[in-house]
């Protein structure tokens, strides 16, 4: 007899996101990610077996997923090991990654480390324990040497985040949600790092991964920030998509996971667009001519702009719709405005028919 449907369900989707991890060290040379051990990242076949991490915060979701990679891992020839981060910010947190470590240890999990990171304050505190999140897990995966690392958003993680970008305004890339593959927030750098973040379960529900936990006995742990309405993704986990599906009836979440993926193909070929765009609209020293910006389609636009604001060092997650139309109003609506102010300290002006974009 075969698992249980929800085990199968997770372990399938776990499955071919670790063939994907296989398929991309095998087109790639070996590369150093870091000095600790396993910094060597081999293509399979030869020599150490590569490893791939979970984030596991103990809820069901990064649980369920933490047991599918035990389980597949090893008949693959992968090492799977975990990570949880304690991000200091509930009593007893320390004890409960501990407590956590052991239970990714106990599944079989090898290297699993507990790691306690300091959260900020810029931009909020679910942003700024998102970022000190990653800056741990990429700290870990470059010093373990891990091909991967596995995250446990699933598709209805994917729906409240594409109400979430749609309720800012941000634009089409906002709707595309979280990609099934990325570097993480502004990721760049070490080759490999564009494959690091995988997240095998967007086409999952999360009643499934609790389904897979509740049949595994694996113990899972309730976050309170999950039901704390001080929180945004709280108020619209346990308000606004209940009040959606009884709008408009079930299927609300899979129509936003699809939404998604379509708003994602479609951002993509308009990025890559504008990548080749943007070089036509420079003059010889590399200014930015706001004749030949003005001759393109708008949302080719201002992609080229947001590509020259960022690389002037303005921070992308910081970023947002309202500063790159204030920019393009220099090239469509000039009337001798001065300076744009910008994150970062960078300064967008139009200055003889050059638009300048420079820090400081």
């Amino acid at each position: 007899m075969g698992p249980h449907p929800a085990v199968a369900a997770i372990r399938l989707a776990v499955r071919r996101v670790l063939h994907d991890v296989l398929t991309d060290l095998a087109e790639r040379p070996a590369v150093r990610g870091g000095a600790g051990r396993g910094a060597l990242l081999p293509a399979p076949g030869g020599g150490t077996p590569p490893l791939v991490l979970v984030a596991c915060s103990g809820g069901a979701d990064s649980m369920a997923l933490a047991s599918a990679l035990a389980f597949e891992a090893p008949k693959l020839g992968i090492r799977a090991g975990g990570v949880t981060i304690d991000h200091g910010l509930q009593p007893g947190s320390d004890l409960r990654a501990a407590e956590v470590a052991t239970r990714m240890a106990a599944l079989g999990l090898d290297p699993v480390e507990a790691v306690t990171v300091r959260v900020g304050r810029e931009g909020g505190p679910e942003a700024a324990a998102r970022d000190a999140r990653y800056a741990a897990l990429d700290e870990a995966a470059n010093r373990l040497g891990a091909a991967a690392v596995l995250l446990g958003h699933t598709r209805d993680d994917q729906a409240e985040t594409v109400l979430l970008g749609l309720a800012r305004g941000s634009g089409i890339r906002s709707l595309s949600g979280m990609p099934e593959v990325s570097a993480g927030p502004g990721g760049h750098g070490a080759p490999g790092r564009t494959h690091r973040y995988r997240r095998p379960f967007l086409q999952v529900d999360r009643q499934t991964a609790r389904k897979a936990c509740m049949v595994q006995s694996l113990p899972v742990w309730e976050d309170p920030h999950n039901i704390d309405p001080a929180y945004t993704r709280s108020r619209l986990r346990h308000e606004g998509l209940p009040a959606l599906e009884k709008a408009l009836g079930k299927g609300v979440v899979e129509a936003l996971a699809r939404t998604a993926q379509l708003s994602r193909d479609d951002a993509d070929a308009l990025d890559a667009w504008a990548a080749e765009a943007e070089a036509g609209v420079r003059d010889d020293d590399g200014r930015l001519e706001c004749a030949k910006l003005y001759a393109l389609p708008p949302a080719v636009r201002r992609r080229v702009l947001r590509r020259a604001v960022v690389a002037a060092g303005s921070p992308a997650g910081s970023l947002f719709a309202r500063h790159i139309e204030e920019v393009d109003r220099l090239i469509t609506g000039w009337r001798g405005q001065g300076a744009i102010n910008l994150p970062g300290r960078v300064e967008a002006r139009r200055q003889g028919g050059r638009l300048v974009i420079r820090q400081g």
